[in-house]
């Protein structure tokens, strides 16, 4: 099995940080390459990334992957933050543009994550092994599909070591985008991004967000189990392990699962990829 890892986002109540603490016990079992933890917008959970990456290191013995943002963070705010992280022995950074909330005047000293990977190179050298994002699909806010390929190759060539797709369910998709950044002179690892399907409506909402698309035979065939969570949750197991087992046999070089901080989507997809 190539590596896997995950994602959490910070908790903000007791009651969310055992729920994190439950999921991060049972998934540490299939012994992840590393967890990542989000960062919020604005600074507004940021002083809980902090909190929650040295709680999966020094409770859960985890290596993690703390999220940077371009949104609200200073150059010195975030040079802080490096060092914090440097200090406390991490080697592994996500850099991201984020997205400003809405009402928020400004974005901070950086417009585009390749700013943001250069300047974690300027200031921290090769200490960290930076991931960006990539869009199999196309960012949403970009202007084409070629457009969004030279942004991607402009974080590679800022430092980028590798990246972490969005999630899809298209795995076309992703082998397409492979091949137009390799064409491009661009050869990091790029990961896909999974995202378990626990909750279709749920499910729904974020894709309309983040652009994600969601195919039309899924669709149908979830709406068939109407509110049916048992059956949702089944077939939707089965239909992201299939498309892990596709993804990998066609030469992904890992997983990255959206745990949205539970075990139970994530644990069955990998079962059955185990199984």
């Amino acid at each position: 099995m190539p590596p896997i890892s995950f994602e959490f986002f910070p908790p903000k109540t007791d009651e969310q940080r055992a729920q994190l603490d439950q999921a991060a016990n049972l998934l540490k079992a299939h012994v992840p390459e590393y967890v990542s933890v989000t960062f919020g917008a604005g600074g507004s959970t940021l002083s809980y990334t902090g909190e929650t990456v040295h709680r999966l290191h020094a409770t859960h013995g985890l290596a993690v992957a703390p999220h940077l943002s371009c949104v609200g963070g200073t150059r010195a705010e975030l040079a802080a933050l490096l060092d914090d992280y440097r200090a406390a022995g991490y080697r592994r950074i996500v850099a991201l543009r984020g997205d400003l909330p809405s009402g928020m005047a400004t974005p901070g000293d950086f417009r585009y994550a390749s700013e943001l990977v250069r300047f974690i190179r300027e200031h921290s050298g090769d200490h960290f092994h930076i991931e960006v994002a990539a869009y199999p699909e196309t960012h949403p806010q970009a202007d084409d599909a070629l457009a969004d390929l030279r942004h991607f190759k402009t974080k590679v060539d800022a430092g980028a070591n590798g990246a972490i797709t969005q999630y899809f369910f298209n795995p076309d998709a992703y082998f397409r985008f492979v091949d137009d950044v390799q064409r491009l002179g661009v050869n990091v690892p790029i990961v896909p991004g999974i995202m378990p399907i626990a909750n279709f409506s749920q499910l729904k909402r974020f894709s309309d967000m983040c652009g994600a698309e969601i195919p039309r035979w899924i669709a149908k065939r979830m709406q068939a189990h109407g509110d049916d969570a048992a059956s949702v949750r089944e077939l939707g197991a089965d239909v992201v392990a299939q498309l892990c087992r596709r993804l990998l046999d066609g030469g992904a070089p890992g997983l990255h699962f959206y745990t949205l901080n539970r075990a139970r989507a994530t644990r069955a997809i990998l079962d059955r990829l185990h199984g």
